[in-house]
Order: structure tokens, then C-alpha cells, then sequence
């Protein structure tokens, strides 16, 4: 009889934890009770924890959750015995399978699946004092970053440091020591290719000729709805051009409706001649700082303020002025508040940038400051002497042997800073005059490193700007041909993603669309998003020699060759030298 009731015991008991070793059968095979309790700890994990957690989550009672920061998308598990510790960001679909270890900074794309006893390690004990202890000595971190659609297998180990391209597979018992391609299967300790998912012996489903003629079938049809996507944007009372419908007009949007303008119909937008829109937009710079400032009610400019260092006009210095020169004209006066700047001035601007955590925002100075230098050189109107020297000396002098670029990497944006920065601060300089940039092939490494940031290039979380920033930069050192196959089979990919961002007859949003992010306000198509991205699809299929059937070719903003090609007057890089006609 006891032996009965033992057995009973035993029988009712056995399995009863067994969904918190498949968590991915959680919701479908779970009582009732065990899903209110389940909702309950999530609850208390995000109030308590400020863990961020998806629809249809599981995290198992029987695992060991300590950590700092805790995102986990929609359908996302982590079974019993897992150990997490650090700061885990997971996209959709992930499953951290019974007693891995996740630990550091760790970040998983978009449907990583990660096999048993695994150990994802984004930290490292340093050992450089041979005197002290191990455990007493500091410890570092990198990171590891794993891209969309990854199969980690069972037993294998990551180190700090790596990250894991989209469609890779790591075999069981593999050792990860560095990068793993995109699309590769690696196996071994320490791990090496052994074959391809994807990549050079097992190519894409979409060929060339196929993204080929994608690239030319939309290039036809955003000029056969250029007038279309103009229109839509036209304000009703004065013909001003607004980001938005229903929004205020603003300087901006007549620059973006220029370019779009040139760009798909080969001139000014239609109902408008290019002279009168020209004068419209010279009479909105100030005569006594030579700046453009924000429209106000009265649809006239705010003075701005005269300082080289007012961040609200910089953006008109490049998108007037270049607007002025696809019309076929220019600037009205000199951008005096830059023409009396001296070099010290500029080093002070530079050196009170905050270059470590607002990299953009510095680079947008930069840009800013290097484009009204070009334009006053233009104008026939001569610098503060030595002005364009110190901001190219600064710029060499302080760009990091690492990276090749300026500012310092780290969570919470990861490169993004970096890379965003560092392509307004070289498009304004070394693009914009015609110079080579510093270590270049560190800033393809570093390009190429934030890419694969899942957090801004998975398809449904790409902007334009974040797309443009890592595609300009490739273009400019695209004659080093460092990484060429890796950097044409990134543009590739990200070329495919953005054919797919246009809606028809409106253009582009700035955010790529996706129905997660529908309530999202940057996803809906405005003047900017498509100049933005109509730039960014040229930069990419030129990448993948694909550009010839696009039909246009950017002569704006964002126009390939330096600027200081059409100079009409002296060449500065070159005293006593004429620029050849551009």
C-alpha cells in the first residue's frame, strides 16, 4: 500500500514542470492557472526589475534572472535552468534554451534560437597585474551581437567581443572566438567556416539581375509619380512646400522638394519657375548674419542668432545653398557670422562639441561650419585666415586610430553616435572638398561593425538617416576596396530593404514602414524621408554597381563628388589653381 501511494506521488509530480523546459509550448499547452501566474511574474519583473518584456513571453520560474536591463520581444523564452546576468536586449522569436548562461552585454536580433548548456559571455576578467589574484583584477566588456535568424547549438561558447552575422549557424560544441559571417556555419575550438547557409557556395535567392531590374522597376515609378508625391506635400495657401500634410510649412521642406524635384523630373517642381522660388529662398536669409533662420507664423524667418555655434540654422546653411545651386543660383550675402570667425574660433567650436556622447550633434556642427566656408568661397568672400586649416588640422589630429572616425562608442546606442557623426562631419569636410579621410579602412571596420546593430538595420527598425550614415561612408572609401565583398553584400541587402519602403503616390517615410511599428509618426511618408531616401537608394546601388539603373544621380546635399568640383573661382586646396567646371 505505501509503495501505492509513493508511486501515485511520483506519478503526479513527474512532468509537471516540463513546459518550463519547452517554453516554446508554453501558451498553447499551459492551464489556465499557470498562465495567470506567469502574466503575474512578468508583471512584477517589469515593475520592480523595469524589465521590458514582448506579447507572449515566458521566462521560467526554475531560471536565474538577475539582470540590469532585460528586453525581451514578442514570443521570446527563457526556460529552466538558464542563468542571465548583465544587460540582454532579444528581438522576436528567441528562445534561450534549459541552463544557458547569457551574461555581459549581450544582444539578439530577430529569431535566435539558442541551444542547451550554451554560454554567451560578453564580458572578460583582465589579467594584465600578474601580482593580483584573478578575481580581484578589473573586468572589461565588449559585447557580443548577434544578428536575425541564428542557430546556436548546444555546448557552444561565445566570447566577449563577437558578433554573429544574420542566417549564421554555430555548431554544437563550437568555440567563438571572432566574427562569424553572415550566413556562415561554423564549427570547432576554436571556431572556423566549415560550410555556408547562405554566402559564396549557397547565394541568396535573389539574384543580381533580379535586384537589377527591382532597382529600375522602382526608379520608373517614382518619376512616373514625382508630380504625384510633389503635390501631396503642396500647401494650399501660397504654394509652400510642408513636410507633412496638414503640417506648417518650413525652410526645409522647399529644399527637400527642390532636390526630389531635380533628382526625378530634372528640374525645379512643377508650377514653380526655378528663378522665383530662387528668390523666395534668398530673401530668406538675413542680411546681417548671412543665416536662415526657422520660419515663424508669418511664413517669414526668425533672425537667428549671430553665432557660429546657433545648431537650429545649421541645417540651412547646407539644404538653402544647395537648393540655390540645383536653381541655378545662390546666396544673396555672405554668411558673415562664419567670414568673421577666426581660427581659434573654429578650434573653440570644435573643442566644445560634446564628442563623447553627442557625436551627431558635433558632427552636425561641423557640417554646418565647413559647408558655410564653402559657400563664402563661392560668394567671392574670404575666410577668417586659416579658418578651413585649423578645421581639417583638428579633424586629422583628434580622429581615433580605431575606429577612423570621431567620439567614443558604448551602450546605450552602441556605434550609432559614432557613425551618424561622422558622416555630417566628413560630408561637410573631406567629402564636400574633394580630400581622402584618415584610416579609412577602420572606418569600413566600423561601419561594417555597426550594420550589424539589429537594433536600427533589421528591416522594420531602419530610418533613412541611420541607413544614409553607414552608406556615405562606404561610398567614400569604396576606392580602398577593403572588405569590398562584405561592404557590396550589405548595400545589396540594404538596397532590397529599401526598394520596399516607398508608398506609392506619397514616397518615402523617414522610418521604414512595418505593421509593428504603424502607430510609430516617422513611418508616415513626408518630403524628408523620401529626399533621404532617394539619396540613400542612389549611395547603395552604386555600391552594388547597380546605380545605371536608377536613371538619376544626386547633385544636391548629397551629391557624390566634392563640391568644390564647380568652384568657378579659386581653388583653396590649391592656391593660384581654378577648379575645373563641375
Amino acid at each position: 500500500m505505501a509503495e501505492h501511494n509513493v508511486a501515485g506521488t511520483i506519478g503526479q509530480t513527474f512532468g509537471r514542470s516540463d513546459l518550463d523546459y519547452t517554453p516554446w509550448e508554453f501558451w498553447d499547452r499551459a492551464g489556465e492557472a499557470d498562465k495567470v501566474r506567469q502574466h503575474a511574474l512578468q508583471e512584477v519583473l517589469a515593475a520592480e526589475r523595469g524589465f521590458v518584456l514582448g506579447e507572449r513571453c515566458f521566462v521560467s520560474e526554475l531560471a536565474s534572472v538577475t539582470n540590469e536591463t532585460l528586453e525581451l520581444g514578442d514570443r521570446t523564452y527563457v526556460a529552466a535552468g538558464a542563468y542571465l546576468s548583465g544587460t540582454l536586449r532579444a528581438g522576436r522569436d528567441c528562445t534561450i534554451n534549459p541552463y544557458t548562461v547569457v551574461r555581459g552585454e549581450v544582444r539578439l536580433g530577430d529569431a535566435v534560437r539558442i541551444g542547451a548548456h550554451t554560454s554567451l559571455l560578453g564580458f572578460n576578467h583582465t589579467m594584465d597585474d600578474p601580482d593580483l589574484e584573478i578575481h580581484q583584477q578589473p573586468l572589461t566588456t565588449k559585447g557580443i551581437a548577434i544578428g536575425d535568424d541564428v542557430w546556436v547549438g548546444s555546448h557552444v561558447v561565445v566570447l566577449d567581443g563577437v558578433t554573429v552575422g544574420d542566417k549564421a549557424v554555430l555548431a554544437a560544441g563550437a568555440v567563438v572566438t571572432k566574427d562569424v559571417p553572415a550566413g556562415a556555419v561554423v564549427g570547432g575550438n576554436p571556431a572556423r567556416v566549415i560550410k555556408w547557409r547562405t554566402g559564396p557556395d549557397r547565394p541568396s535567392r535573389r539574384r543580381t539581375d533580379d535586384l537589377a531590374g527591382a532597382v529600375a522597376g522602382f526608379a520608373a515609378a517614382a518619376r512616373e509619380q514625382a508630380e504625384v508625391v510633389l503635390d501631396r506635400y503642396r500647401n494650399d495657401v501660397g504654394g509652400l512646400f510642408t513636410n507633412r500634410p496638414g503640417a506648417a510649412p518650413t525652410v526645409r521642406a522647399q529644399c527637400d522638394a527642390v532636390e526630389i524635384a531635380d533628382l526625378l523630373l530634372g528640374g525645379p517642381p512643377p508650377w514653380q519657375h526655378a528663378t522665383d522660388l530662387a528668390e523666395v529662398l534668398r530673401s530668406w536669409q538675413d542680411p546681417a548674419t548671412g543665416l536662415v533662420g526657422e520660419l515663424g507664423d508669418d511664413r517669414r524667418p526668425v533672425p537667428p542668432e549671430a553665432t557660429i555655434l546657433d545648431p537650429s540654422t545649421g541645417y540651412h546653411v547646407l539644404c538653402v545653398g544647395y537648393a540655390l545651386d540645383l536653381l541655378g543660383s545662390r546666396f544673396a550675402h555672405p554668411l558673415a557670422v562664419f567670414a568673421d570667425a577666426s581660427a581659434a574660433d573654429v578650434v573653440a567650436g570644435l573643442e566644445g562639441q560634446d564628442w563623447d556622447t553627442g557625436a551627431w550633434a558635433a558632427g552636425h556642427w561641423v557640417d554646418g561650419l565647413a559647408t558655410a566656408l564653402h559657400w563664402n568661397t563661392r560668394l567671392g568672400v574670404v575666410n577668417g585666415r586659416g579658418t578651413v586649416e585649423a578645421l581639417f588640422g583638428w579633424l586629422l589630429r583628434n580622429a581615433d586610430p580605431g575606429t577612423g572616425m570621431w567620439g567614443r562608442a558604448g551602450e546605450p546606442e552602441g556605434l550609432l553616435q559614432v557613425v551618424n557623426g561622422y558622416y555630417r562631419a566628413t560630408r561637410g569636410t573631406f567629402a564636400q572638398y574633394g580630400l581622402p579621410v584618415p584610416y579609412a579602412e577602420r572606418v569600413v571596420d566600423t561601419v561594417l561593425a555597426h550594420s550589424r546593430d539589429v537594433r536600427y538595420f533589421a528591416p522594420a527598425r531602419q530610418n533613412a538617416c541611420n541607413v544614409l550614415d553607414v552608406a556615405h561612408p562606404l561610398w567614400l572609401t569604396r576606392t580602398s576596396g577593403y572588405r569590398g565583398e562584405d561592404v557590396a553584400a550589405l548595400a545589396r541587402r540594404l538596397l532590397s530593404d529599401a526598394l520596399s519602403h516607398w508608398t506609392p503616390g506619397q514616397g518615402f517615410g523617414f522610418q521604414a514602414p512595418d505593421p509593428t511599428t504603424s502607430s510609430v509618426s516617422a513611418t508616415a511618408p513626408s518630403l524628408q524621408g523620401t529626399e533621404m531616401w532617394l539619396a540613400v537608394v542612389w549611395l547603395l546601388a552604386d555600391l552594388a554597381g547597380l546605380s545605371d539603373q536608377l536613371g538619376y544621380r544626386p547633385r544636391g546635399i548629397h551629391r557624390p563628388e566634392p563640391a568644390a568640383a564647380s568652384w568657378p573661382g579659386p581653388d583653396p586646396r590649391r592656391p593660384g589653381v581654378t577648379g575645373a567646371g563641375g
